[in-house]
C-alpha cells in the first residue's frame, strides 16, 4: 500500500467544543468538529463539492478514495493504508417521501488521531451520536478517552443497531398480516403481503455485502487497546443477528405468501362448486323447456292443464336437484 504524509489538518489547541460552519451558504463546506484527548471527530454533514475541496485542502488521502466518496454505486468495503483506513458502508434507511427502504452510506476516514465521517445523507443516528459527544462531557469522555478505534466502534455499533427498531416494525407488520389471512381478509392483503415481501428484500439486499466489510473492520485493531479487541467481534454478532432476523423474516413472508394463496384458492374453488352445481341444477330444466319451446307438436300442447304439470315437473325436479346438492354439500 502507498505510504501519505500525515494529515495537514490541524486547529492547534483547541478546547472540546465543536466548530461549525454556515449551513445556509450551499458553496461553504458543512463541518462540525469535536476534540477531546488529542482525538477530533470531524463530521462533514454532506459529502458536496464543497467537503470535497476542504477535505482535500486538509488531508492527504487516495484520489480513489474521493472518487469512492462521489460514486453513487459504491460497496462496501474497507481500504487499509499506511498512516489511515477508509470504510464504505451501507445502511438500511426508511425513504417516507416513497414508502420504501432505501441504502444510506457512510464513509469514514480513520486515523491515529482522528475520525472522519461523510454520510451521503442526513443520518439521524450520527447526528444525534455527535449532538451527544458535543454536548455531554461525560459523553465525550466515554467515547474520545479510549482512542479512535473504540470511537469508530461506537459509530458503526450505534448505526447497526439502528436497523433492529427497524426489523421490529417489520415483523409487528408480519404478524398483523398472519392475523388478517385468518381473519378473512385475504384478498385485502395481497399487496400489503408484496410490499412487505420487498421491504425484506431491499433490507437483504443492504445488509448481504456489508457483512463481509464489517467483517474487515478488524482491520481497525490497531487502533485499540488490547483489552478492546473483542469490541468489532461485537458489531459482527450484531450483523448476524440482523442476518438471521431478515432471513427469518424471508421465510415468514414466503409461508404468509403461501397460505394466502391456498386459502384464496379455497374460496375460489368453493365459489366454482356453487356455480358448478348452479348450472348442472338449471340444466334439465332447461333441456324441458327447449323440448316443448320447439316449433313442432308435442304431446299434451292441447291440454289446458299441460301448462301447470309441466311447472310442477319443473318445480320436483328443482326441488329434489337442491335438495341433493346441499345434502352432499356442494351448495
Amino acid at each position: 500500500m502507498p505510504t501519505f504524509p500525515r494529515p495537514r489538518f490541524g486547529f492547534g489547541s483547541r478546547p472540546a467544543e465543536s466548530t461549525s460552519s454556515g449551513h445556509d451558504e450551499p458553496d461553504t463546506p458543512q463541518v462540525d468538529v469535536v476534540e477531546a484527548h488529542g482525538l477530533r471527530w470531524i463530521n462533514l454533514g454532506r459529502s458536496g463539492r464543497a467537503e470535497m475541496a476542504w477535505l482535500q485542502e486538509h488531508f492527504d488521502f487516495h484520489s480513489l478514495d474521493y472518487e469512492d466518496i462521489s460514486s453513487r454505486n459504491q460497496r462496501p468495503k474497507v481500504d487499509v493504508y499506511d498512516d489511515y483506513i477508509f470504510v464504505v458502508l451501507h445502511f438500511p434507511h426508511y425513504d417516507k417521501a416513497i414508502g420504501r427502504l432505501n441504502a444510506l452510506e457512510l464513509d469514514v476516514f480513520i486515523g491515529p488521531d482522528f475520525v472522519i465521517t461523510i454520510p451521503n445523507r442526513p443520518l439521524r443516528t450520527i447526528d444525534y451520536l455527535f449532538s451527544r459527544v458535543q454536548d455531554r462531557d461525560e459523553e465525550r469522555e466515554r467515547h474520545f478517552s479510549r482512542g479512535p478505534g473504540y470511537l469508530l466502534y461506537r459509530i458503526v455499533d450505534e448505526c447497526v443497531d439502528a436497523s433492529f427498531p427497524m426489523l421490529r416494525k417489520i415483523g409487528n407488520k408480519l404478524e398483523n398480516l398472519e392475523e388478517d389471512i385468518f381473519e378473512g381478509r385475504s384478498k385485502e392483503i395481497v399487496r400489503e403481503i408484496s410490499n412487505a415481501k420487498q421491504e425484506i428484500i431491499n433490507f437483504r439486499k443492504i445488509v448481504r455485502p456489508q457483512r463481509t466489510a464489517l467483517k474487515d473492520l478488524n482491520a481497525a485493531r490497531r487502533y485499540l487497546v488490547e483489552d478492546q479487541e473483542l469490541y468489532f467481534d461485537d458489531i459482527n454478532d450484531a450483523s448476524e443477528r440482523v442476518w438471521d432476523t431478515l432471513e427469518n423474516f424471508k421465510e415468514v413472508a414466503e409461508a404468509l405468501e403461501g397460505s394466502n394463496e391456498s386459502v384464496l384458492a379455497h374460496a375460489q374453488s368453493d365459489s366454482l362448486k356453487v356455480l358448478t352445481a348452479i348450472t348442472v341444477i338449471v340444466l334439465p330444466l332447461t333441456l324441458i323447456a327447449s323440448i316443448f319451446g320447439m316449433n313442432v307438436k308435442v304431446p299434451g300442447e292441447a291440454q289446458s292443464h299441460a301448462f301447470w304439470i309441466l311447472i310442477g315437473v319443473m318445480v320436483a325436479i328443482l326441488g329434489g336437484m337442491v335438495w341433493w346438492f346441499r345434502r352432499n354439500d356442494y351448495l
